[in-house]
């Protein structure tokens, strides 16, 4: 399902453009608008998703219920594009168009949404699902759920390359109500594989609303912070009895003394009054996650920047191969080629070599895996402004600077950035997505995937703040435009952007080994040396 439903749903984030400016007849900054939200949504709904897996459903039943829906979505959009009345006819003279509007407007907002409901919920629930297969006091398991998440992210790529390949190439050769069909079966047909494993997977019992459970320490806290706190650690209202029976108990730890004050008992009941050491914790390590949180947001943004100039890079370059003509678009499949390639090599081969030298079962930790990927980033930064420096002199000598013709310089220079985007993908994206679970609670774990892929959202909108932010910034000073406004990327100032955001990369890199340094893991990310399985894991398998 993680597979196909990204053959579908990555082939659409770098279509979908073409087809609101083609089909649907959008402007420029309308079609960007909408695909921006688009892929927005997507990432930002895996938060109510996750509530709902971690509070009331399974995780299983959560993906169930919701992945229709994406599939609903995708019918949608392929009936609206196969009958003439539910889009605008077509363009006959350019800057004549009639752009979608209405109700047709509404179908077309209505389709993509679905499709944001349902692969919210899948990105939310099948990486907490996939690692609740694995018991963590299990030497074996322990590192098969490390390697996992590396076989998680291949599946992804995978997705990305075969839909960048052939979801494309169908929309565009055989017309977008075929190929909108084509990616309805396909997420169903990746439904219906995943759905016929239920008997075999370990699920996990919904824990109630991890969100209450937060808001309730905060209200309690703020309500006892005159009174004083127990040095007794016993003194604490804990988990006791039943309560305790199958469940993930944690210990209190140092640091945010001010939240342990609502678990103690004053004399005062109910659940916004007196909370326990557990819920206490909880709140902790969401709190501690916040500057991971926010650091790494900004660490992701030169992945996002360059990604989303290349292809425009891409247009005013040479795109011979040869004989072959290669469209911009498709330099998309050479990033992912690296993943994939990468991710084989660093699994098979580095993980096993770091984890005999250091103890840890992923070679390194999460964070010192994530922060090999924001140097690299850093460096997919730097050669891009290289590369856009070497692309501006070649079409300043060419006499190119205000012509439509392609500059004399071969589109492949612009692999080595990709390959620095690349480890970034490999090493961050791991990293992060192994981290926001790991470090999550039993009864949270969905919660935490689901904050990877806010954080990813969260990247995105930050890259769009800071494109109109520079360009406000730089109309003034006698300039008419921007760094970035016009047409006319020969004439913009890419390559002065792109050292601003090696600067600002370098920037937020410091303050993130500063928190990483400063980061204590709940878990021990060593190799467990025997088996000891705790109560937790032996009342999950017999669920």
């Amino acid at each position: 399902l993680v597979w196909l439903g990204n053959v579908v749903n990555i082939a659409n984030g770098m279509n979908m453009v073409s087809y609101l400016r083609g089909t649907m007849n959008m402007g420029v900054a309308a079609a960007s608008t909408t695909t921006t939200i688009f892929l927005a949504v997507l990432q930002m709904f895996t938060i109510p998703a996750a509530f709902i897996a971690d509070s009331y459903i399974k995780r299983f039943y959560t993906v169930l219920i919701f992945a229709p829906i994406e599939i609903l979505g995708y019918v949608l959009l392929a009936i609206q594009a196969h009958v003439p009345s539910l889009h605008p006819p077509p363009c006959q003279v350019p800057n004549t168009c009639e752009p979608v509007h209405g109700s047709n407007l509404s179908l077309l907002l209505l389709g993509i949404y679905m499709i944001c409901i349902g692969e919210g919920a899948v990105r939310a629930c099948l990486p907490a699902l996939g690692g609740d297969q694995f018991d963590k006091s299990d030497p074996v398991e322990q590192k098969l759920e490390a390697s996992f998440f590396n076989w998680y992210t291949f599946a992804v790529s995978f997705g990305g390359f075969v839909g960048l390949l052939f979801i494309v190439w169908v929309e565009n050769n055989k017309g977008w109500d075929v190929g909108f069909a084509v990616c309805a079966g396909t997420v169903l047909l990746g439904l219906v594989v995943w759905a016929a494993g239920f008997p075999f997977y370990r699920n996990r019992l919904p824990a109630g609303s991890p969100i209450t459970r937060i808001l309730e320490v905060l209200v309690a806290a703020f309500r006892k912070r005159n009174i004083q706190l127990y040095g007794n650690p016993n003194g604490l209202n804990q988990i006791t009895g039943d309560n305790a029976k199958g469940v993930e108990v944690l210990g209190r730890t140092k640091g945010l003394e001010c939240l342990d004050k609502a678990a103690i008992d004053d004399g005062k009941g109910g659940s916004w009054s007196l909370c326990t050491v557990h819920q206490v914790e909880e709140t902790k390590i969401v709190i501690r996650m916040i500057p991971i949180f926010i650091t790494s947001a900004v660490g992701y943004m030169p992945a996002s920047i360059i990604l989303t100039f290349t292809v425009q890079q891409g247009n005013t370059m040479n795109t011979k191969f040869g004989a072959i003509n290669v469209p911009p678009a498709t330099l998309f499949v050479i990033p992912t080629v690296f993943q994939l390639v990468i991710l084989v090599v660093y699994d098979r081969f580095i993980v096993p070599f770091l984890r005999k030298k250091t103890g840890y079962v992923g070679g390194v930790t999460h964070l010192q895996r994530v922060g090999i990927g924001f140097v690299a980033a850093m460096m997919a930064s730097v050669v891009a402004a290289i590369v856009e420096m070497k692309r501006k002199r070649v079409a300043e000598e060419s006499g190119l600077m205000d012509s439509p013709a392609a500059v004399p310089m071969s589109v492949f220079w612009l692999v080595l950035q990709f390959f620095f985007i690349g480890v970034v993908d490999v090493t961050s994206f791991v990293g992060l997505l192994e981290f926001f679970y790991s470090e999550a609670s039993t009864g949270m774990k969905s919660i935490g995937s689901s904050l990877f892929y806010c954080m990813l959202g969260v990247a995105a909108w930050l890259v769009t703040l800071l494109i109109e932010l520079v360009n406000r910034v730089t109309r003034h000073g006698g300039r008419k435009q921007g760094w970035l406004d016009g047409a006319n990327l020969n004439r913009s100032k890419l390559d002065s952007f792109y050292w601003l955001v090696s600067v600002l990369e370098f920037a937020s890199f410091i303050v993130y080994l500063y928190w990483a340094r400063r980061y204590v893991y709940r878990n021990d990310q060593r190799v467990v040396e025997k088996d000891d399985k705790s109560p937790v894991d032996c009342d999950m398998d017999a669920i």
